[in-house]
């Protein structure tokens, strides 16, 4: 989801960081997820760890689109839920029916096929960065499509999404999960 809070972000080298952050946490999680009953409820709400792939993945296409769009100098292409399913208000985050949507089409995907697409989504993200110049990342109303924000809050806006909405209830579900050989599902070495 895009981030509501204006860009902090100064430059180009921060942004990549933050990508690189947000990929390194997603990897921790995602092995120590694969580690446990990825089908346990509580992942995410009452769903489970693959319907946090699938929702994490679909949102994060809407920013990977925005970066790509942006570097190749191209309108960005419309949102990836079906027109029929209504957004009230994307920036506040009135966004049920989108996240219902992307729960069921998660639902018959493989974890190891979601999580490969997160991989690739956090490559993207990075190429598509590095591929744009600094002033054009960190303008405000550069990018008409984005109502004034800088391109840098899309980068953001993923990056928090992870961090801020959903990592703590992950590592919580993570510490209550049981794996195969009945330990938790935290693992040595991992935080949280």
């Amino acid at each position: 989801m895009p981030s509501t809070q204006e860009s902090q972000t100064t430059s180009k080298a921060e942004l990549l960081s933050q990508i690189e952050h947000a990929h390194a946490t997603w990897d921790e999680l995602a092995e120590a997820a694969l580690r446990s009953d990825v089908h346990r409820p509580g992942a995410i709400g009452n769903g489970d760890f693959a319907d946090a792939v699938a929702h994490l993945n679909g949102w994060r296409t809407r920013s990977v689109d925005r970066l790509e769009a942006a570097a190749n100098g191209t309108e960005p292409p419309p949102p990836p839920w079906p027109a029929s399913v209504k957004v009230e208000n994307e920036a506040t985050g009135d966004v049920d029916a989108v996240n219902d949507w992307f729960f069921e089409q998660g639902r018959e995907r493989p974890v190891a096929e979601t999580l490969a697409e997160a991989t690739d989504q956090y490559r993207r993200m990075r190429a598509a960065v590095e591929s744009i110049s600094e002033p054009d990342l960190l303008t405000p109303g550069r990018y008409p499509w984005l109502d004034g924000r800088p391109l840098s809050d899309v980068v953001i806006g993923s990056v928090e999404h992870l961090h801020d909405e959903h990592e703590a209830d992950i590592r919580n579900w993570l510490t209550s999960v049981k794996d195969v050989g009945g330990k938790t599902g935290r693992q040595e070495g991992t935080t949280g």
